[in-house]
């Protein structure tokens, strides 16, 4: 039977079709991107000699367009000049698939990803592969960022049914939208242990002629069990778990895969999760006179600083690429995504108020900096990601990292000036290279580049301290650091004139949240206006080019038009979970940050927006899309996992707790509450999988902590203490600025107690300032 095989083999069977055999491709992984993974064929595969991925034939792309060219969004766009008959997503190609009797062939990727860059190059563009997707299926493509619905549904049965996931996602649909063949990358042709895309499409094609009915009635089984599976409801129970019993056995769970020698929490390819490292900093507050809370601030600390010393952070541009392939943070995969930066910023800004080490905060600044130099709208929006991939020279095929690699020759030509004081002959190329690792033959290993693309190339990497590059060449150590922070300015402006990544110039309302929250939270600690501003523009942009005030609805996407200007698509694409979550997070953020009431107030209206289009009414808890936009899908979920990008339902968790604290709205704690239990089973069987939604359960399971400064918001005393706030690591804190004194005070009111309790430091509060004082109304952390 179709439903049971496929759950318990490693693909998913054709009918009469024989055995499957589980094929490993490298693709783009559904729990972050471009990860190896192992996938399964779906259909048969014959015999076959070993192949390449290049052995299809080639021909130049048409230079008539598809209809993809109507469309705004840069992956469709790349696909515009394909010899395929693409439909975007929508009922045009519905309609066509049931007049036909078609199957829909259904292509999910994004434009930074790579695996979707070489499916692209091998398959789409070969005119004979153009010619079977044509003619025999109707072909649609999807942009993962535009429609994360779509994504999720049909990622969630490849996952299902093989043993990973990831992109490009290529799925067989029904013309009613249920899948019955699932996978993510192929190659053009058969090898000796991988089926060819051109094979696989043939199988499907004759499957769907000879088979039909029964392919029907298993998809609609699987489809079935995949409801059931993927159902999150409140059931029976009325109240969520014990805050104390989750977090320990997410720590547990976190202090059981850390890596002791390079942080982080795998083998390879290893991610920067900010999402752990925010739970590991609320877990060493809430328990940090404990051995396991001064455990977990270690892991976190330390996870920041190798992965700012090593290759995946960006040394001579700033930001950080998406993931290393090794253990050691040295080789990454280049792709650089707003949403990495905009919690990294965050994560390193945290670091640098518990450590109080300008390290931290220099990385947070670097980032920043990339992301206002690299990925910043005139208008105030942020862009999506910029490419892995670039040609090492104008007219040279795009090659993986070509961008961001050096060799010695380049950085001795660069940096050719002595370096005087050194007890040893030394240029300042050679200071350069020691301290970063570079070397004649390059230091990236074979093993990670299987393509050969970047021999004898250089990935820079901290690889010793600044105290001991000088002690090695006898010099001084603030010399050692100005002499490198030159040598890397040189390799900048040098680093210009090679061919840029391709920018995704999509501008998601989701990843513009965070990267409002980012400029908020950064530029509050550090105390700076200025990085305050980018925020304030930034939600200036989300509610002039991403809001419709009749509907009070967000919209998923703009993109950036020539001259500067915002375009939209038409119809536009409206706002999924994560547009309001994320956003009204930044808002509320921006808010404490700026004290300009007009954000909280908007959060507030977005709050109600985001209740009333995605609330489960029945089961608790909020779906992933709306009810009507997802008209058609299988299945409606509610994201449940904290990957690289937080759960929406989990920062919506946050906000209602904040919410309810800045106003004492019964509804919002009443919701939160609900949301919190709905999501107990999977709290519970997998602590490790939603730690934000973890801090949130201890967040109102502890009480928030509410702090009110009374005082003249111009006055010296008053900056001074709001900064002194600022600085202070309290996660769980709602806070507000009043010019008038306070009713209340301890002697009156024993629940008011001074902010120093919190902190359980009274240094910097000891005296009250002349022109207000501060308070929190709650119990210490």
């Amino acid at each position: 039977m179709l439903g049971v095989r496929a759950l318990r083999c490693r693909g998913f069977l054709l009918p009469g079709a024989g055995p499957v055999l589980a094929l490993s491709y490298r693709g783009s992984s559904a729990r972050d991107k471009d990860r190896s993974v192992t996938v399964s064929s779906s259909v048969p595969m014959p015999a076959g000699g070993k192949g390449s991925r290049t052995n299809c034939s080639q021909s130049t792309p048409q230079k008539v367009p598809n209809r993809l060219i109507n469309e705004k969004s840069p992956y469709l766009l790349q696909h515009a000049y394909n010899p395929v008959d693409w439909y975007p997503w929508g009922q045009e190609a519905f309609d066509k698939a049931k007049k036909e009797n078609k199957p829909i062939f259904l292509s999910v990727g994004y434009s930074t990803c790579h695996w979707c860059h070489m499916m692209e190059e091998e398959s789409f563009q070969n005119e004979e592969i153009g010619r079977l997707l044509s003619e025999d299926f109707v072909s649609v493509k999807v942009d993962r960022e535009e429609r994360p619905d779509v994504d999720k549904v049909y990622m969630t049965f490849v996952q299902a049914t093989s043993s990973g996931g990831g992109w490009p996602m290529s799925v067989w649909l029904t013309p009613d939208l249920q899948p019955f063949v699932g996978g993510t990358y192929f190659p053009p042709e058969d090898g000796l242990t991988r089926v060819g895309f051109r094979t696989v499409l043939m199988r499907i094609r004759d499957q769907w002629k000879q088979n039909k009915s029964t392919l029907l009635e298993n998809s609609q089984r699987v489809t079935t069990a995949l409801l059931a599976r993927s159902a999150i409801s409140m059931g029976d129970r009325q109240l969520p778990p014990s805050a104390a019993t989750m977090n320990s056995r997410c720590f547990q769970q976190l202090d059981e895969g850390y890596d002791e020698e390079y942080g982080g929490f795998a083998e390879a390819p290893k991610f920067p999760t900010p999402v752990i490292l925010s739970f590991l900093f609320s877990y060493w507050l809430s328990h940090r006179l404990t051995q396991d809370g001064s455990r977990a601030q270690q892991m976190a600390l330390h996870t920041l600083k190798m992965m700012a010393n090593g290759g995946i952070r960006d040394h001579v541009g700033q930001g950080f690429h998406r993931y290393s392939t090794d253990r050691q943070w040295h080789v990454p995969h280049f792709e650089k995504m707003l949403y990495d930066q905009a919690q990294l910023t965050v994560a390193y800004s945290q670091a640098f108020q518990i450590s109080g080490d300008e390290f931290y905060s220099e990385v947070a600044k670097g980032i920043l900096q990339y992301v206002v130099r690299n990925l910043s709208h005139r208008s105030g929006g942020f862009y999506s990601a910029e490419d892995a991939d670039s040609p090492p020279e104008r007219g040279m095929r795009p090659k993986e990292g070509a961008f961001y690699v050096w060799t010695v020759k380049e950085v001795q030509h660069l940096l050719p000036e002595p370096v005087l004081g050194a007890t040893e002959p030394l240029t300042s190329g050679q200071l350069l290279m020691k301290h970063y690792g570079l070397t004649e033959a390059g230091n990236i290993s074979p093993s990670q580049d299987p393509k050969g693309e970047l021999q004898g190339q250089n990935v820079l990497t901290v690889r010793y301290s600044l105290e001991l590059t000088a002690a090695r060449f006898g010099l001084d150590v603030e010399a050692v650091r100005t002499l490198l922070n030159s040598g890397l300015e040189k390799l900048f402006q040098a680093r210009k004139h090679r061919p840029k990544p391709h920018l995704d110039s999509k501008m998601l309302a989701a990843w513009n949240g965070l990267m409002v929250s980012g400029f908020a939270v950064t530029g509050a600690v550090l105390g700076q206006e200025r990085v305050i501003n980018y925020a304030i523009n930034g939600a200036k942009f989300l509610k002039r080019h991403m809001f419709d005030v009749a509907s009070g609805r967000l919209m998923r996407t703009c993109y950036a038009g020539s001259g500067g200007t915002v375009e939209h698509s038409n119809p536009p694409c409206w706002g999924f979970l994560e547009d309001y979550a994320f956003v009204v997070r930044g808002l509320l953020d921006l808010y404490e940050a700026s004290q300009e009431s007009a954000w909280l107030e908007w959060a507030l209206r977005l709050q109600d927006t985001q209740d009333r289009l995605f609330w489960d009414s029945r089961g608790g808890g909020y779906f992933c899309s709306e009810a009507e936009l997802g008209a058609g899908l299988p299945l409606r979920l509610k994201d449940d996992q904290d990957g690289a990008e937080p759960s929406a339902n989990s920062v919506s968790a946050h906000n209602l707790l904040r919410l309810h604290g800045f106003t004492g709205h019964k509804d919002w704690m009443d919701k939160c509450v609900c949301l919190l239990t709905a999501f107990s089973e999977r709290m519970r069987r997998v602590p490790v999988a939603l730690p934000e939604m973890v801090r949130a359960l201890s967040a109102h399971q502890q009480t928030l902590k509410q702090i009110v400064i009374c005082g003249d918001p111009q006055a010296k005393d008053t900056k001074a203490l709001l900064q002194c706030v600022h600085s202070i690591y309290i996660p769980n804190k709602v806070w507000s600025l009043s010019p008038a004194p306070l009713s209340a005070s301890p002697a009156r009111d024993p629940s008011l107690l001074q902010l120093s309790s919190i902190s359980g430091s009274s240094e910097g509060l000891e005296k009250k300032p002349t022109s207000g004082s501060c308070w929190c109304l709650g119990g210490p952390g």
